[in-house]
This record gives structure tokens, sequence and C-alpha cells, in this order.
């Protein structure tokens, strides 16, 4: 028997982009057994986001739709306010610019519920530009969660080991099995116009140590649209810059997969004090491109990205030095993890 479906579109002034993500859920061609709805989040909108939800879902859609408001603004109360509004098992993130395949729906129940040990899932999504993309795009794309999270279907919890919130799909027993025992979520996703991430990262790394499998599938096909301003090379630049903030949240999470007894060193490596002074040299190495950083203007350079990230990074690091090191400490035992999930990672 399939499980029910809930599709979660977490949106922030998404009048305009709705419409068409609207009409490919719309067109899904499900089983008549197979029960699902849609779920817009309304996440403290100031357009008409709520109103053309509701006028743009057909009255012969095969889906109920329902619009809820969520007031605390940011993507991660958003998906926290859609999880518990959630009538299935199965919850299916699909972004406000996210164009999904017809058989979207029907593939999700069938892959979760054919394995029952798989915590999430996730698919290839393949780029619209409103634009015609710059000559970076394609070495980034993943920046921009575009292109494919596998080599072939199956489990990908040991090789890629995430799955990006574009089209993510999760079991929510698990998710209920996390917050009931205590997870919550240290990074912050997009809060507006602001690019902090990592929060879909987190909360697949956070299933793995709980004993739960990723999977990718690639017949679940997206189309993410990409309006012409995040085409631009400030934008990615400042995906960058966000990135590097996230690494601060998620590395205790590589290190909790790390098998005990652990080196002086390497619990040394673990603390606030050390990473912050890694960084502090990396970057003195590169103290000539920082103070060309601000007049480089839009002109493609690798190493600005990486120095972007290496300043999203000190500057998070800086605001969680009170709570980084105490992070490593909760995440070796913490009530919602599974036994023995261990496995060496490089983390020179």
């Amino acid at each position: 028997m399939l499980l029910g479906v809930s599709i979660v579109i977490c949106c922030y002034n998404s009048a305009q982009r709705l419409p068409v993500t609207l009409a490919h859920l719309a067109a899904q061609q499900v089983k008549e057994k197979l029960l699902w709805e849609v779920i817009v989040v309304d996440n403290a909108s100031t357009d008409t986001t709520s109103q053309v939800a509701l006028e743009l879902w057909p009255p012969d859609a095969p889906a109920s739709l329902r619009v809820i408001c969520e007031p605390e603004l940011g993507l991660s109360h958003a998906r926290y306010r859609g999880l518990a509004e959630a009538k299935y098992e199965i919850v299916s993130f699909v972004d406000d610019d996210n164009w999904v395949c017809p058989e979207w729906v029907q593939l999700v129940a069938e892959i979760m519920s054919d394995n029952p040990d798989v915590g999430a899932c996730g698919g290839v999504s393949e780029a619209v530009c409103e634009i015609e993309p710059p000559e970076w795009f394609e070495e980034y794309r993943a920046s921009f969660a575009v292109g494919d999270q596998g080599e072939e279907a199956g489990d990908v919890t040991f090789t890629r080991g995430y799955l990006w919130g574009a089209g993510l799909t999760i079991r929510k027993a698990v998710w209920l099995h996390l917050v009931n025992n205590g997870f919550r979520l240290v990074n912050e996703d997009r809060k507006g116009t602001s690019l902090s991430s990592g929060g879909d990262g987190e909360l697949c790394f956070a299933m793995r140590l709980a004993g739960w499998r990723l999977w990718y599938e690639p017949r679940l096909r997206l189309y993410h649209f990409l309006p012409a301003s995040r085409l631009q090379w400030s934008y990615l630049r400042r995906l960058h810059r966000g990135g590097g903030a996230s690494s601060v949240g998620l590395e205790p999470y590589f290190w909790a997969f790390h098998p005990s007894p652990m080196t002086l060193k390497e619990r040394l490596r673990q603390t606030w004090q050390w990473q912050t002074l890694a960084l502090l040299k990396a970057m003195l190495f590169r103290s000539g491109k920082l103070l060309s950083l601000w007049y480089s203007g839009q002109a493609y350079d690798r190493e600005v990205l990486l120095i972007e990230g290496q300043i999203g990074r000190l500057a998070q690091l800086l605001r969680r030095r009170k709570a980084y090191n105490l992070a490593f400490r909760e995440l070796r035992s913490p009530s919602w993890r599974h036994t023995n999930v261990y496995y060496k990672l490089d983390l020179s």
C-alpha cells in the first residue's frame, strides 16, 4: 500500500513564481488510490501569495490545496510549519520556482513506500534560465541546486551524503522522532532576501546519524527557474559567503561520523580556537587578493569565491564562538542518534 504524500511549497513573496509551479502540480499523473495534498506555506509575504495560490488552484485538481500562514520569517520556520500541518507520511518540499515532472507525486510515494529504511530522497534538477547563463554557470550549477545528485539510482548515504532542499522528500515519522528527542536545526536557511543556507544538509546528516538512508532517483525530475537577478557574479559571491557560514554549523556533524577514540590533535581541531586560527592563517596567505576583493567588480575569479566562503565562515565562527565547542559534545550522543553510525571522513 502506498503512503500518502503532502507537497509543501514554502513561499516568501511568491505571487509571480507560483502560477507555473502550481500548474505542474495540478497536472500530476497519480493513480486513484494514492492520497495526496498541496500545502502552500505563506511565510510572512507582503504580496498576494496566498490569494494567488487559492485562485489558481483548479477546482477539479486531483488533490486539495491549503494555504497556511507562518508569520515568523525564514525558510526553516516555514518548513517546520509545513511538516506540522502535513496530513500524510511523505512530505515533499517543492520550492516556488520548481516545476516538477508529471510523475513526481507517484514516484515519491513508490520510492518511500518500497524502501522503509530511507529517510529522504531527491532527484535531478534542470535549470531554466530567464537570460543566457554566464560562462561560469556550468561550473557552479550545484550552487544553484542544479544537476544530478548521484551517478545512478540508489543509496547515496555514504557517497554524496546529503540531498539539496529543492525537491527534498522526507519521511515525516523520521522528522518527528528527531524533534521529539531534542533535535533542533543549527543552520538558518533562507530568511527573506538573506542567502543563509545549510538546513537541508544538516537535516540529511541528522537522519544519517539516526540510522536512516538517503536515496537518489533520477526519474524524479524538476525544472528550476532562475531569474536574471540570480545569474549574476555578485549573487554567486553571496551564495559562497552564505555557504562558508553554513559550514560552521555542519562541521560538528562531519566529526560525529568519526569513529572513537580520537587522537588529541583531532580533539583540538574540534575547538573554536583551532578553527579560527587555522582560518585566519589561510586568509593571511591570500591577503593581497583579499585587499583587491572589493575592487574586482563583476570579474570572474575562482579565488574570489574561495575568499567569500572564508569571510562567511569567519563571521559565523565569531558569532558562534560560545556554542561551537558545545555542538561537538552534544552530537556525540544525542538521544535521537542511532548507535554505531560511523565512518571515516577526510577532514584534512
